[in-house]
């Protein structure tokens, strides 16, 4: 089966190149490491056997975000760590936040067996963990071959991705085989993984390390002074789009247009999903009508009636400024979701559109709690973010049922962190 894989790979990716090197132009930050594409890895620390060494790999922001905990566990455990991902967005972060808790930072190898051998020999892990759909073949037959345990944790599954398994399910059996431990991020995403073939055996939900995040507090001042940097005047409400995609942006700037005429104090913050994004929406701003400051131009020169935040790896400062919350890519024709986490954990009152596909177990359990709102369409986010914002107790009511629901579904990193120390001691 892997010869299978190699023959087509690299036809495929000939095919598709054209597209991502347009993409990896169109969003920058990628000339830096590039040549860990093709198996190059930074210079790492000796080898030595007395320190067990741990090969991480991450894709988004929201990952990169999630890992921190874990990447704190292992060092105190006293392993190195190697982590890698593969988006430029996900490099800055890394090299940002984690170079103090890694032996190195780098991209991960295209999957072909010349790039990922390249990259073995270098990093020689004693163990490979891959976070949530991360699940490379070349890479998990590296590790097997050499007796190496390969973990995937806060492994889930979408609609769209379950589905496209089960009719090629014969293609995973190689994975299934090469995979020593899954940990889902939920009962029904380890029920996935088991219709897929995975021995049940080597399945357990130890669940989302994205709600174990610690999520560092503004203060008072920090806060007042971060609105006036990215334009939001001193007072008033904030409603924050949060990873919003096309056509969101236009909801909100209804919704915003509605409040303010029925006499509420509100100004509108939005975060697009893709930064790049920003002459898009610097168009979409300047028929709106509405004045407005990107937070990428530096501090705002004045108060603003929208602010963007078109920078990476500050949603979580910015959501602090808001009295409510809409989670982007959620309504139609999109499909997905971004995450409620963060929004939930610092117990902001969430609006959120019917597509939540990718989040749909935490949706379910946020509903459950009563801890967000769904809304249907376009017309019904403005409504009910209008209605929202001009209700302070149910906004309250939300915001104190989401920070319940946080504390009540802690403790994945530990039980992450437990069967990683069992896979390296087995390997001992």
């Amino acid at each position: 089966m892997i010869w299978v894989y190699r023959l087509l790979f690299l036809p495929a990716l000939l095919l598709a190149a054209p597209y991502y090197l347009w993409r990896m132009r169109k969003r920058g930050g990628y000339a830096v490491g590039f040549g860990g594409r093709f198996g190059e890895v930074p210079e790492l620390p000796a080898k030595s056997a007395a320190r067990k060494r741990v090969w991480l790999q991450a894709v988004s922001v929201g990952e990169m975000l999630a890992i921190g905990p874990l990447l704190e566990g292992l060092k105190r455990d006293g392993c190195e760590t190697y982590l890698t991902t593969t988006t430029s967005t996900g490099y800055a972060l890394a090299k940002e936040k984690y170079a103090l808790l890694t032996i190195g930072i780098g991209y991960f190898p295209l999957d072909f067996w010349a790039f990922s051998a390249r990259a073995w020999r270098q990093v020689q892990p004693d163990l490979c963990v891959l976070m949530e759909g991360e699940r490379w073949p070349e890479h998990v037959r590296a590790a097997r071959g050499r007796g190496v345990p390969v973990v995937s944790v806060n492994a889930r599954l979408s609609d769209r991705s379950f589905r496209r398994s089960v009719r090629f399910k014969w293609a995973l059996r190689p994975l299934a085989a090469g995979i020593t431990r899954v940990l889902a991020s939920a009962k029904r995403d380890e029920q996935r993984f088991r219709a897929l073939g995975f021995p049940a055996e080597r399945l357990q939900t130890t669940g989302n390390l994205k709600l174990d995040v610690a999520i560092p507090l503004l203060d008072d001042a920090a806060r007042v002074a971060l609105r006036r940097a990215v334009g939001l005047p001193a007072g008033g409400l904030v409603l924050l789009g949060s990873s919003t995609w096309p056509g969101e942006e236009e909801a909100l700037l209804e919704a915003l247009r509605r409040a303010r005429a029925d006499g509420h104090d509100v100004s509108l913050l939005l975060v697009p999903r893709h930064a790049e994004r920003r002459e898009e929406l610097r168009g979409l701003l300047e028929r709106s009508g509405f004045s407005f400051h990107f937070r990428s131009e530096g501090a705002a020169p004045r108060t603003v009636d929208v602010a963007v935040g078109d920078t990476t790896g500050e949603l979580r400062q910015l959501t602090q400024l808001a009295d409510l919350v809409f989670v982007g890519k959620s309504l139609p024709p999109h499909d997905g979701g971004q995450t409620p986490v963060e929004a939930a954990i610092l117990g902001k009152p969430v609006l959120h559109g019917p597509r939540m596909t990718n989040f749909r177990d935490i949706i379910r359990s946020l509903t459950e709690a009563d801890a967000v709102r769904r809304v249907a369409t376009h017309a019904e986010l403005v409504r009910l973010a209008v209605e929202l914002l001009e209700n302070a107790a149910e906004r309250e009511q939300l915001a104190a049922a989401a920070r319940a629901w946080s504390a009540a579904n802690r403790g994945a990193t530990e039980r992450t962190l437990a069967v990683l120390r069992a896979e390296l001691a087995a390997r001992a």
